[in-house]
């Protein structure tokens, strides 16, 4: 009976230990160290911005901003905001947290994105629970098609209204910043100067949108790809451009085979860096 028992011990022990080492992801920080998701929330909480970015499809990445963000509304007044709503479906982004439309009316009304049920769904209506201000951060998609047609000047002649829902003009650009300059190289040359300014048009309106919105003494979390605030660039430049004084919290991801193991060239990508499998189930 004793041997019995040593037995299923010992498979146990050998199923737990076999579980422990496949695990889903891996926090490090910008110096490419492991750090732990306590001490990840606890430095988020003294900033004035998150900017959490991540893999649009990355169930793991979702599941991580759901959770952060609970664990610093215990901790902080929020604000939240996100790339996935566009500045002019604000209104209707505010009736459904008010709870004067709901989830299918939302989905008419607004342009959401195909993930949305799964991935943002459960963000806006913690949001709506807890009486969190939600801001639709980004430029409506038309206008930065036209920057990428025909460069900043198109939106000189927009409405005063559609300008409303962009960064004031003129932008400002900086193409010499390595982000615009790499995203133009990977192109091959595609889309000529336009396609770095339709990039930075997005991340100078959604800057824009989230200094418009801050709070002193609150938190201002902002959900976003990982290419928008990489290497503190995008949305952080416009940001420190427009307030010196915010302190930022930045958070990438990239997939590794081994996610145990730190890749030295994605060090100071963000200052908290979450590693995943590209194995890991994509939601589209």
């Amino acid at each position: 009976m004793r041997k019995l028992i040593v037995y299923f011990l010992v498979i146990t022990f050998s199923v737990v230990s076999y579980a422990q080492n496949k695990p889903a992801y891996k926090l490090y920080n910008a110096k490419g160290n492991k750090v732990s998701y306590k001490k990840m929330i606890k430095k988020m909480s003294k900033a004035d911005v998150v900017l959490f970015g991540e893999h649009h499809n990355n169930p793991i990445v979702h599941w991580l901003q759901l959770e952060a963000t609970k664990d610093l509304q215990t901790q902080r007044k929020l604000i939240l905001g996100a790339e996935m709503f566009e500045a002019d479906n604000q209104n209707e982004l505010n009736d459904y947290l008010a709870e004067t439309i709901d989830a299918k009316a939302l989905d008419t009304l607004a342009r959401l994105w195909n993930n949305f049920k799964t991935d943002y769904k459960p963000l806006v209506d913690f949001a709506k629970d807890k009486a969190i201000k939600f801001v639709a951060t980004n430029i409506p998609r038309r206008y930065a098609s036209q920057v990428f047609r025909g460069g900043f000047e198109v939106l000189e002649n927009l409405s005063v209204e559609e300008k409303s829902w962009i960064a004031p003009l003129p932008i400002a650009y900086d193409k010499t910043l390595p982000g615009y300059v790499k995203m133009k190289e990977m192109m091959g040359g595609h889309g000529g100067d336009n396609l770095p300014k339709a990039q930075a048009v997005k991340d100078a309106t959604m800057g824009y949108f989230i200094l418009e919105n801050y709070e002193p003494n609150s938190l201002f979390v902002h959900y976003n790809g990982s290419y928008h605030s990489d290497d503190y660039e995008g949305i952080n430049w416009y940001l420190k451009k427009g307030n010196s004084s915010l302190k930022i919290s930045t958070v990438s991801v990239i997939e590794q085979e081994n996610i145990k193991k730190f890749n030295k060239e994605n060090k100071l990508k963000a200052d908290f860096i979450i590693v995943v499998p590209p194995s890991m189930t994509k939601t589209y």
